[in-house]
């Protein structure tokens, strides 16, 4: 975790949001995506307001809304799932734009979107303004289990590694005149599958050796020992401590 490692949900930026350390920003969307679940599904008025708080924190990041609107695609098969449970939930039923649907279908459909949007925005911003590697440090300033930190940091790593031997083994059979048509060629692609899968493990074996010979007992160190001041813990507060007020507002009302 010594080096920087870029992805494309990052988005560079000096906003305040980018200036608070990773761990109070992982504590914050952690706690606001809680409160989210724990509202009211009835309280409809309260998920627009979690929604004019996420926008608050996107617009002081200075993160546009496009950017953001084209990362939440990722959600795309729950809304599909969330799309069929008026058509085969049961219950009492309702009749809208002459559909026969179910009422707890539809409230189950809108607690699945408001809730899950809410959550995946939350999560694409805590990811457009820390960097992965940020994001790992701040999981270790916040006790996740060592283990648990070092394997999301290979996969992060050798996923590029991966992709790009990937690409050559492509390259080598577009080389060769090899095109994928029909399932004869399966064969073709499953052995190449296999080679990916060969090649992958040695280099983990290699690269395990390397580290072993390096002092590597399973345990990596902690490179940045970044304290958050009292204000930075403020600010990054100020998100979930809002989103609670709407909650418990949402149970009173």
């Amino acid at each position: 975790m010594g080096a920087g490692h870029a992805h494309k949900l990052y988005r560079d930026g000096n906003s305040p949001v980018h200036a608070l350390p990773a761990h109070c920003k992982l504590a914050a969307v952690f706690c606001f995506v809680l409160i989210v679940v724990a509202t009211p599904r009835t309280a409809v008025w309260a998920f627009a307001l979690y929604a004019v708080l996420l926008a608050a924190v996107a617009a002081t990041a200075r993160i546009p809304a496009g950017f953001l609107l084209k990362r939440l695609l990722i959600e795309v098969p729950f809304v599909a799932f969330a799309v069929l449970m008026p058509f085969v939930a049961e219950g009492p039923r309702t009749h809208v734009l002459g559909l026969d649907l179910s009422v707890s279908g539809l409230w189950g459909a809108w607690n699945i979107l408001a809730k899950g949007t809410l959550g995946v925005a939350a999560s694409v911003l805590l990811a457009a303004t820390t960097e992965l590697r940020q994001l790992l440090l701040g999981l270790q300033r916040l006790k996740m289990p060592p283990l648990l930190v070092q394997i999301a940091s290979f996969m992060i790593r050798y996923g590029d590694v991966i992709t790009d031997e990937m690409r050559r083994m492509r390259i080598a059979r577009l080389s060769r005149g090899f095109e994928a048509r029909g399932v004869r060629h399966w064969g073709v692609l499953a052995k190449s599958a296999g080679a990916l899968f060969i090649r992958s493990y040695e280099r983990g074996e290699r690269v395990h050796l390397a580290m072993v010979s390096r002092g590597y007992t399973g345990t990596m160190p902690l490179l940045d020992a970044t304290t958050a001041s009292r204000t930075q813990w403020t600010r990054a507060a100020a998100l979930p401590l809002a989103a609670l007020a709407v909650c418990l507002l949402g149970w009173t009302l």
